[in-house]
């Protein structure tokens, strides 16, 4: 079962940016130790804007192959064409991807029914479980509940990662349709409510440079261990916040940087961390120790 803290992995670079696989391979080794329980990789966290399909593959590939079903490997496959999510769906299906994490339709706008025929095609063309991904903050698409709900009756179609924040939103998914589909939560400053209603897990930003305690907020919100889990949860909010203070992933690999894990490539038209933020996260990593 997918559950659990399952980190939006970043994609390491180096200065020229050309992809840092050796980073990529102690990257992973780190999550695995420190009890990350599922490694999302090539989502929004780890560029899948800013990669080549190649690139994309390569990285599938390579984590998929390190991992070797240790936890599990959920691919980021989503596009605003049907025909090219379908196109990276199969690919992550034949590297051996355990999952499908699946965005909706950026920029074009596409209605309701557009959507639920979007995910319905790649549902039905890829035997793959596939996970929804609702992130209407960056991609100009809201899909809505009761979309959700229809797409919810297809059978590998196996959860949704709701990035809206709004908990009563949440409520309402898990109330609908979380006896057939799991609910994820994908803010993290929100996270612990979601999983204390009965959310399954959380697709991180903060577990990339706190994958211990974010792996230990869910198992105690998971079980309903809700002062234990709010306590830790006030503990990880000065990362949750200020992680965000440019667009992701903009601050968490300035993080990561700051902890000797990666080096300091990023993909334009990203840009490194304005000079401005940089104590503000030092600050937030710290609050840790």
């Amino acid at each position: 079962m997918i559950s659990g803290s399952l980190v939006a992995l970043v994609t390491p670079m180096l200065p020229n940016g050309e992809l840092d696989w050796q980073r990529l391979h102690d990257l992973v080794e780190f999550h695995i130790e420190k009890g990350t329980d599922g490694i999302v990789a090539v989502g929004t966290t780890g560029e899948s804007a800013t990669v080549t399909v190649e690139e994309h593959c390569q990285i599938l590939k390579r984590v998929v192959a390190q991992v070797n079903g240790r936890v599990p490997v959920i691919a980021g496959t989503g596009g605003n064409a049907t025909l090219e999510a379908v196109h990276l769906t199969a690919e992550a299906k034949a590297i051996g991807a355990d999952a499908c994490l699946l965005v909706t339709p950026y920029y074009n706008k596409p209605t309701q029914e557009g959507l639920f025929r979007h995910f319905e095609t790649i549902a039905r063309t890829v035997a793959i479980p596939q996970i929804l991904y609702n992130v209407p903050g960056r991609t100009a698409v809201d899909m809505h509940n009761d979309t959700v709900e229809r797409l919810a009756g297809l059978d590998n179609i196996i959860a949704i990662k709701d990035a809206t924040g709004d908990i009563a939103r949440g409520k309402d998914l898990i109330e609908r349709c979380g006896d057939r589909i799991d609910i994820l939560s994908g803010d993290d400053a929100t996270a612990v409510e979601l999983m204390l209603l009965g959310g399954k897990g959380d697709i991180s930003v903060t577990a990339n440079v706190a994958p211990a305690e974010m792996h230990e907020l869910c198992q105690l919100a998971m079980a309903g261990k809700a002062d234990e889990a709010r306590a830790l949860n006030e503990r990880l909010m000065p990362l949750h916040k200020k992680l965000f203070v440019e667009s992701n992933p903009i601050p968490v690999k300035f993080a990561l940087q700051e902890m000797g894990l990666i080096d300091s490539g990023i993909r334009l038209p990203l840009t490194p961390l304005a000079e401005a933020y940089h104590q503000e996260v030092r600050d937030a990593l710290a609050s840790l120790s």
